[in-house]
């Protein structure tokens, strides 16, 4: 099937009408529109267009904040923690992290949580913002329990992402960005809305059984922890999963585990928590960006057991993709994710997304 091709400006003022359209602060639509364009123009269409209905939803419920800005609650020199005042998780995400970079700045180390929070994104939007300091950057963040736990039926974890960004020489870098779940949610959603099965080891039905159905998935089951099930090691992908609940739960004060809401429910505030951290490489041994390069540049190099697939490192995939969404000059889309969001579109009386470039899949 073909795919449309929509600029990144167009996709970015498209999301920004959308999200004004049901009341949202200018520059908080804009703030969302950054993290969710960026999120599709790195390939982590799961996180991008894909997700805007659960933000218009949120807003038009009235269930997360339209207005006003996070507040600092507690600080140190090296620490805060941040009330999020129910608002969008991308604004509260740039507060925390912003703040985190200032204060590595003065002391080499910034740690910075947040709770009343929302969904915010992809989380490496806010860890690479580090890397334009030439700091190390990390950002994770609880999410609805979707997640079953290494030998139960009942999902009480979230996907809880956890990314870090390192900066290289020349401009180069480290980033990963990844779940602690074998996939993120949005991924089984697209696969639905493409009508198409997932990998076995990507979910499980409400049984706790492997199911490749994403419909099972989606209603009554679950995700599966990092690494499938207990024999292919996913009880580490598990305990991953509890460790971002430390940072993010235990440390904010936030809701956590069966205690947030269920997934696209708006009866009650999400109250997510996240942690930011920006750290100064030159507070520690010197040439760091050098020795990272020479890391990265160790494995890049070495010989694929596929000589058609080169072995690559965190971000490859994403620097590939930004790479071929620039040889188009626009990013390429699903027709059916542009389809469903042009049809909110029309509901909320806004001027639809462009469907007259495609290209071939």
């Amino acid at each position: 099937m073909a795919r449309y091709l929509v600029s990144r400006s167009e996709m970015h003022q498209f999301i920004e009408r959308c999200m004004k359209a049901v009341g949202t602060n200018s520059s908080h639509a804009m703030a969302l529109a950054d993290v969710l364009v960026e999120g599709d123009y790195r390939g982590h269409y799961s996180h991008g267009l894909n997700r805007l209905d659960v933000y218009l939803k949120d807003m038009k419920s009235g269930i997360c904040a339209k207005d006003g800005e996070p507040v600092v609650e507690k600080s140190t020199v090296a620490t805060a923690l941040v009330n999020g005042n129910n608002l969008m998780g991308p604004v509260v995400g740039n507060f925390c992290m912003d703040l985190a970079i200032q204060k590595a700045k003065e002391v080499g180390i910034g740690w910075v949580s947040a709770y009343g929070s929302n969904h915010y994104g992809i989380a490496g939007f806010y860890s690479m913002q580090a890397l334009k300091s030439g700091f190390i950057g990390m950002s994770c963040t609880n999410t609805s329990p979707l997640v079953v736990a290494t030998r139960a039926k009942e999902g009480t974890l979230g996907t809880n992402p956890i990314s870090v960004a390192a900066p290289a020489l020349d401009g180069d870098s480290f980033v990963l960005d990844m779940a602690t779940s074998a996939v993120a949610l949005g991924k089984i959603e697209v696969q639905q809305r493409r009508n198409e099965e997932v990998p076995e080891g990507w979910g499980c039905d409400s049984n706790g059984k492997a199911t490749t159905n994403p419909t099972l998935i989606l209603t009554g089951g679950g995700l599966v922890p990092l690494g499938g099930s207990e024999a292919t090691s996913g009880y580490k992908g598990y305990g991953l999963s509890m460790l971002v609940e430390v940072f993010c739960g235990m440390l904010t004060g936030s809701n956590y585990s069966k205690n947030i809401r269920r997934w696209k429910e708006t009866d009650k505030v999400a109250n997510l928590g996240q942690s930011f951290c920006a750290i100064n490489p030159g507070c520690f041994a010197p040439d760091f960006e050098k020795r990272l390069s020479d890391l990265l540049n160790i494995h890049r190099t070495l010989e694929p057991s596929d000589p058609s697939l080169p072995v690559l490192i965190p971000g490859d995939p994403e620097a590939l993709h930004k790479a071929e969404c620039d040889h188009h000059g626009a990013i390429p889309y699903h027709v059916n994710v542009v389809d469903h969001m042009n049809s909110v579109a029309k509901e909320l009386g806004v001027d639809l997304l462009p469907t007259n470039r495609t290209i071939d899949p």
